[in-house]
């Protein structure tokens, strides 16, 4: 009963998220839209933020779980925007909020481990000493994750989808001459 009461708020917090900006949204707005009282919604979570984080942070855990393996560039992208993509207003509501840095902690992670997966994925039976693969993952990390942030400073306006395919299209021979440098074969 307790994890059925969690998912309720937190589906009528995205519900409200996806309407309005997170200042605006109340516990009394919470607990009003999934018919529960506010001693139940504290019992479940000391506040706001705390719901918020917890919300990024299960999409998160959702996302590596998801993602056991990503053996493209494009797979890649398509990952991290995609995440992005499944409640776009409430991530734009999130990431203009005072919550911002929640929203960019896990964001960066969701780029560490889809750049490490990648790369891990596209090294296997190369010869590539672990210095390189650290600069090579770090390298598509900071890539993937101002590509992200970039794309929520414009609103999400742009159509992130074909800009993703586009830069995959640019930068897929570039990375694979960088890692043909490396192979030390």
């Amino acid at each position: 009963m307790a994890d059925f009461t969690k998912k309720a708020i937190r589906n009528s917090f995205l519900k409200l998220l996806n309407e309005k900006p997170l200042k605006k949204i109340s516990v009394r707005d919470i607990v009003d839209d999934c018919n529960i009282n506010r001693n139940t919604f504290y019992y479940h979570f000391q506040d706001i933020p705390q719901l918020t984080e917890s919300i990024i942070k299960e999409d998160t855990e959702r996302f590596i779980t998801q993602y056991p393996t990503i053996s493209s560039l494009e797979d890649c992208l398509q990952a991290i925007i995609g995440f992005a993509l499944e409640n776009k207003q409430a991530i734009l509501h999130i990431y203009r909020s005072v919550s911002r840095d929640v929203y960019e902690q896990y964001q960066w992670r969701i780029c560490e481990y889809a750049a490490t997966t990648y790369i891990n994925e596209i090294l296997t039976g190369r010869n590539v000493s672990e210095s390189d693969r650290k600069c090579l993952i770090s390298y598509l990390k900071c890539v993937s994750f101002g590509f992200v942030i970039g794309w929520l400073e414009s609103g999400m306006q742009d159509d992130i989808q074909t800009f993703a395919h586009r830069i995959c299209e640019l930068k897929l021979e570039n990375l694979e001459e960088i890692i043909d440098r490396c192979d030390q074969k």
